[in-house]
């Protein structure tokens, strides 16, 4: 079957990547899916068969240029192929976040107009058409799995595969007309709309153009040394800008191969199976890796929790060090060695990251202990710094200039300067087009120079000319002494013990900070059952006198550190309580990429948020809550409030005022 040409010079579309690398790594595995507990593998040029079939089969159902093709689903190599193949129609594609509910995709789907619907399951199907009739719009939908959808409507619907052969049945009429819109397509083309997670209200849709994508992927690319031999774990949701530009951008300018896992429930073995050489993971999933490391060492016996801190004690000390190159003494080289073949190497397999050569996080700030934590077991970690209006790469880690408490330089070919209000501003290549029917917040956002207000408060070390990323500036804001208010530094503090799933500092023009605090239920669920504490409930175990007592030790221990920091001193916490629920999207409270959603949460737990302040030692409250299907319900709870030390100057100005 003929594949798109090549346009001369490098490709100016994701479709002209594709044809590149059929022609340079065709026999070569460009995606891997694991189903049913078995990994099927496509090379390049299989893979251009199926997405040209696809992009046949779509013109043939009616997609054209300028229509929006929503997918909705987990990673699939299909999925993808049908970001592609929406492209090779002239068409964009929209991904959405798989677990959004009903109301939710409702307005993006209406918003974006979609007339192409790619659901994976029954589950998707399922919200989109409670969406239509919610709307009144209808859009053609096309399912991958076809479990429990042989009694739905098949007027308007049809199966992935059943698409592929219609297009494969017509290649020889649509081909010619599929070629000359490939051909056409260039760098200003749209190659895909990615929708913000609408921390501050509704999401907006970014659109990005090839240019973008490309130039931002080619000069990452040669920032990493990545080539064809890579190999990637593509688990992050398909609509977050991260997993696109990792699983789509740098997979086709560089040619490395995809790998979808069968399901979070497999994540962890399938990592192992595959050991990626590059790995990318917001802070969340490395604090919960960090998790379920310190349940399995409490549930060690005594040789291996020994064995593992003592480990542990010599990575923190030497590990870094040795990452970057720097003189380590005869002694702490020896040591390392013994704890990397007895700790550190068997404990970076079961994590799935033995082979990692450059790995990422992203997406929020982590944690300086977490990362520290990874770096110490020889895991090349770094930071970077990134939005969707960027198609990601802001500032990044060079090899050898890594630290936990800079997101590096700026990336190839990305310019950063710092307001006079200390928000941080950057144009690049990958500075997104505009905001989709949306000229007012395009306008705000990028001016006329193509400078792009980041909403994050920053500064340039003057000593290495590493950015320094302090919080988002609508959240940095000032104590009512005049000191620097900034959660997020603090609430990362707090995240590093595996008890603490998450916590909201407040104090923005207050006497002192306060902080609601989340407990992580598996951990402190597995602390519970190894001392034979009985529980009932999430909220009961929230509100034992023990956890608590956890609780307080970690605060005061964090307001020590923070106290050595004399810009962030006054960050100290004073007061908390334990939520009697975890936040969740589906209540509002954080977004689907895990943000917090401040404002609701001021809006929603007032009551909490203002006896945290008047003094009180508990606090009566109920809660509307959303079940698994949908259903909304409260819970009823009376949470305790405790009194923590502060250290320093802020502890003297406590007592004083005692």
């Amino acid at each position: 079957m003929t594949q798109p040409t090549t346009p001369p010079g490098d490709p100016r579309s994701v479709p002209a990547l594709l044809a590149r690398n059929v022609a340079r790594f065709g026999g070569r595995p460009a995606y891997r899916e694991k189903e049913y507990g078995i990994w099927q593998s496509w090379t390049w040029a299989e893979a251009a068969d199926e997405i040209r079939a696809l992009a046949l089969g779509l013109m043939a159902q009616g997609l054209g240029p300028g229509d929006h093709l929503a997918i909705i689903g987990r990673n699939r190599p299909a999925h993808y192929w049908a970001m592609i193949a929406a492209q090779m129609c002239g068409a964009i594609p929209v991904p959405l976040y798989q677990d959004a509910v009903a109301a939710e995709m409702a307005y993006v789907l209406e918003h974006c107009g979609a007339r192409f619907v790619i659901c994976g399951d029954q589950e998707q199907v399922d919200k989109v058409r409670e969406v239509e009739e919610t709307t009144g719009a209808e859009a053609r939908i096309i399912y991958t799995d076809p479990r429990g959808l042989r009694s739905y409507d098949a007027a308007r619907m049809a199966s992935l595969a059943e698409v592929q052969a219609q297009g494969r049945a017509g290649a020889g009429q649509l081909g010619p007309r599929l070629d000359a819109i490939v051909a056409g397509l260039d760098y200003d083309s749209t190659c895909v709309m990615l929708y913000t997670s609408g921390t501050t209200g509704k999401p907006k849709g970014v659109v990005l153009s090839n240019r973008n994508i490309i130039e931002t992927a080619k000069n990452t690319a040669q920032f990493d040394h990545l080539t064809e031999a890579e190999e990637i774990v593509a688990y992050l949701p398909m609509a977050w800008v991260g997993d696109f530009i990792f699983s789509v951008g740098q997979a086709m300018w560089s040619g490395f191969t995809v790998n979808c896992p069968e399901g979070a429930h497999t994540m962890m073995t399938d990592m192992r199976e595959i050991g990626p050489t590059y790995f990318f993971a917001p802070p969340r999933v490395f604090e919960g890796q960090l998790t379920s490391v310190m349940i399995r060492m409490e549930d060690a016996g005594r040789l291996k929790r020994w064995l593992f801190r003592r480990g542990m004690a010599v990575a923190h000390r030497a590990g870094p060090a040795l990452l970057d190159g720097k003189p380590v003494g005869m002694a702490d080289r020896l040591a390392y060695a013994f704890g990397k073949l007895f700790v550190f190497g068997p404990l970076k397999n079961t994590l799935g990251l033995s082979r990692v050569r450059v790995g990422y996080t992203a997406g929020e700030a982590i944690g300086p202990e977490i990362f520290d934590f990874y770096r110490s077991l020889g895991i090349n970690l770094k930071q970077l710094y990134g939005q969707t209006e960027a198609s990601v790469f802001i500032t990044q880690q060079p090899d050898g200039q890594v630290r936990s408490d800079t997101v590096g330089v700026p990336s190839p070919g990305v310019e950063v300067r710092i307001g006079e209000n200390g928000e941080v501003y950057y144009r690049s290549p990958g500075t997104f087009v505009e905001y989709y029917k949306n000229a007012d917040s395009t306008a705000s956002t990028k001016d006329a120079e193509g400078w792009v207000a980041t909403g994050d408060a920053g500064f340039f070390e003057p000593e290495t000319g590493h950015l320094r990323i302090i919080d988002r500036a609508k959240d940095v804001g000032k104590m009512a002494d005049g000191s620097m208010f900034a959660p997020k530094y603090v609430e990362n503090k707090l995240k590093f013990y595996p008890n603490i799933l998450e916590a909201v500092v407040l104090g923005n023009g207050r006497d002192f900070c306060t902080a609601m605090i989340n407990i992580d239920l598996t951990a402190v669920g597995n602390w519970a059952e190894r001392n034979n504490i009985a529980y009932g409930s999430y909220q009961e175990l929230a509100g034992h006198p023990q956890v608590y007592a956890q609780i307080r030790d970690h605060v005061e221990a964090v307001n020590a550190s923070v106290a050595e920091d004399p810009m962030l001193s006054g960050c100290q916490i004073h007061r908390f309580l334990v939520l009697h629920k975890e936040l969740d999207p589906d209540d509002g409270e954080m977004t689907r990429t895990r943000k917090v959603r401040r404002a609701v949460i001021g809006e929603k737990f007032h009551d909490l948020v203002a006896a945290l302040y008047d003094g009180a030692s508990s606090i009566h409250t109920r809660t509307e809550v959303t079940y698994e299907d949908g259903r909304k319900g409260h819970i009823s709870a009376t949470l305790r409030i405790e009194d923590v030390r502060v250290f320093g100057d802020a502890g003297a100005r406590k007592a004083a005022a005692e």
